[in-house]
């Protein structure tokens, strides 16, 4: 597998260009992690190309919502923008979700007052759009839906089913689904499942157990199951280790390592 370590969450006990080294040491081949607006791009790159790791990407649509259609210009102009930083370090993705997302992941507005039906249909239009973007900038865009049991109450995009469903009628390499299983497991369980039906539109993985999201072992998803899985669908792209060490780091990436 080609694991890819979340440096807002692992390794924090060092400098945010001091995680790159570390992250390659440990064997990732890759990292991500979540604003590039509050870090020094320039650095970014230069701290990745050191140590010599590939950086997946980070998230691309902060402020703006999909599900709501009088956001779609501002949704895209802000788009532009993370496409543009991608390009900037080097990073293949960046990742997208139905509502903007405050402090602490916090769900901005729950768009009440909108109809599952409007939410759903400005969410395709603005996908379409951003597809063409994101063709140009051949930076491709992972679509992810949040749990809205315990840390995203709110969000519209809420099943693999719906992702997997939109990023199939758009129809293009550019953008796939996130599948997140911490997520999920809140969400929808079966995973193993989930992941055999829409493995054609997954591009990215994020890992952390559940509940507590700490690394494989500390909950109850049984993911050495998930990799043999993936394994045997063929599963190309990047496990992100997206999770909070129970401990510490050092015991975190021991556990992740492991399978």
């Amino acid at each position: 597998m080609k694991r890819c370590a979340c440096i807002d969450t692992l390794y924090t006990e060092l400098s945010f260009e001091e995680r790159f080294a570390a992250a390659k040491k440990d064997g990732f081949e890759s990292v991500e992690f979540w604003d590039w607006r509050i870090r020094d791009l320039k650095k970014v790159r230069a701290a990745a190309e050191a140590a010599g790791i590939a950086i997946s990407g980070f998230n691309g649509d902060n402020d703006f919502s999909l599900v709501d259609p009088e956001q779609e210009s501002a949704y895209l102009d802000a788009l532009k923008a993370s496409l543009e930083a991608a390009q900037a370090v080097g990073a293949e993705t960046v990742t997208i979700h139905s509502n903007a997302l405050g402090d602490g992941g916090i769900v901005v507005n729950h768009y009440d007052e909108l109809s599952d039906t409007v939410k759903l249909c400005s969410m395709y239009r603005t996908l379409t759009e951003s597809v063409k973007l994101a063709e140009q900038y051949k930076i491709r865009m992972n679509l992810e839906a949040l749990n809205i049991k315990v840390d995203h109450v709110g969000n519209f995009l809420q099943t693999t089913q719906m992702a997997a469903e939109v990023t199939r009628l758009i129809g293009s390499p550019y953008l796939m689904v996130l599948f997140d299983a911490y997520h999920m497991q809140y969400n929808e369980g079966a995973l193993c499942y989930n992941l055999e039906k829409y493995i054609d539109q997954i591009g990215h993985i994020h890992v952390a157990d559940c509940p507590g999201r700490h690394e494989p072992g500390t909950g109850e998803i049984c993911y050495h199951n998930v990799y043999e899985t993936l394994k045997r669908l063929g599963y190309k792209y990047r496990v992100g280790y997206e999770l909070f060490p129970e401990k510490d780091t050092k015991t975190a990436v021991t556990a992740i390592m492991q399978d």
